[in-house]
C-alpha cells in the first residue's frame, strides 16, 4: 500500500486538467438534492401550512403527526440516494486511475450509478451495510465505526465484479469481500480521512463552497486506496 502522500499525489494527477468537470460532476447531486427538497416543499409544506391557516382547529393536538418516523425514512432515502451518487461517481475517477477513459462527462458519469444494471446492486449493497453497521452499533459506538470501514470497498468490488463477468454479483459476497480487502488495513484508511480534516475546516469556513472542489480530492484518493489495495491474496 502507499502512503497517504503517494495515494493523494494520485488523485492530483488524474484531477489535473479535469477540475472543471470534477466540480461539475460533484454539483449534480447538490442540485438533485435542492430540487427534491424545493419538490417537497411545494408538496407537502405549503399545502399543510395552508390546511392548518384555514383549519385552526386542527392545532389542538386533533391530528397525530409521526415526525420521528418521517425523518428517519428521509434519512434513509438521502443516504441512498447518496451511496448511488457516490458509488457512481467513485467508479469514475477508478476508470480514470486505471486509464479506462481519459474525460469526465460530468452530467451522465454522476448518474452511473443509477444505471438499470448496477441500480439494484447499490441498493441492496447500501441497506445490508446500513443494516451490518447498525447492529454493530447496538453493541458499541466503535464496532460499528470499525465495521464501516471494513464495509467501504464494497461498492468498488461490486463494479470490479460485474465489469469482470458482465453479471451481477452476490451482494454479501461484496460486503465479505471488502471486509476480506480491508483485514490490516482499516487504520490506513481512518488516517487517510483524518488527514483530511483541515481541508473540511477551509471548506467549511467557506460556507461548504469548498466542498465543490474537496470531494472530488476526497473521492478521486479514495479510489486511488481501492486501486492499491492488495487483491491477489484474498480468496
Amino acid at each position: 500500500m502507499k502512503t497517504r502522500a503517494e495515494l493523494k499525489t494520485e488523485a492530483k494527477t488524474v484531477l489535473r486538467g479535469r477540475w472543471k468537470d470534477s466540480v461539475l460532476m460533484s454539483l449534480v447531486p447538490t442540485l438533485v438534492s435542492i430540487a427534491i427538497g424545493l419538490i417537497l416543499f411545494f408538496l407537502l409544506v405549503i399545502p399543510m401550512f395552508l390546511f392548518f391557516q384555514n383549519n385552526p382547529d386542527a392545532l389542538n393536538g386533533t391530528a397525530n403527526y409521526d415526525g420521528n418516523s418521517s425523518g428517519g425514512g428521509g434519512g434513509l432515502i438521502g443516504g441512498l440516494l447518496g451511496a448511488l451518487f457516490s458509488a457512481g461517481i467513485s467508479w469514475t475517477y477508478l476508470d480514470l486511475l486505471r486509464g479506462r477513459r481519459q474525460e469526465i462527462r460530468p452530467f451522465s458519469d454522476a448518474f452511473r450509478g443509477f444505471a438499470g444494471p448496477v441500480i439494484l446492486g447499490v441498493i441492496c449493497v447500501y441497506l445490508l451495510m446500513t443494516i451490518f453497521v447498525f447492529l454493530w452499533s447496538l453493541l458499541l459506538i466503535i464496532p460499528g465505526i470499525i465495521k464501516g470501514y471494513a464495509y467501504s470497498q464494497a461498492y468498488f468490488v461490486y463494479y470490479d465484479a460485474y465489469e469482470e463477468t458482465g453479471e451481477r454479483p452476490g451482494f454479501l459476497n461484496c460486503i465479505t469481500r471488502s471486509r476480506k480487502l480491508m483485514n490490516g488495513y482499516k487504520g490506513q484508511l481512518f488516517l487517510l480521512d483524518l488527514s483530511f480534516i483541515g481541508w473540511h475546516i477551509l471548506a467549511i469556513l467557506t460556507a461548504g463552497i469548498g466542498y465543490l472542489w474537496l470531494t472530488p480530492y476526497i473521492t478521486a484518493t479514495k479510489a486511488a486506496f481501492y486501486e492499491n489495495l492488495p487483491k491477489e491474496t484474498v480468496v
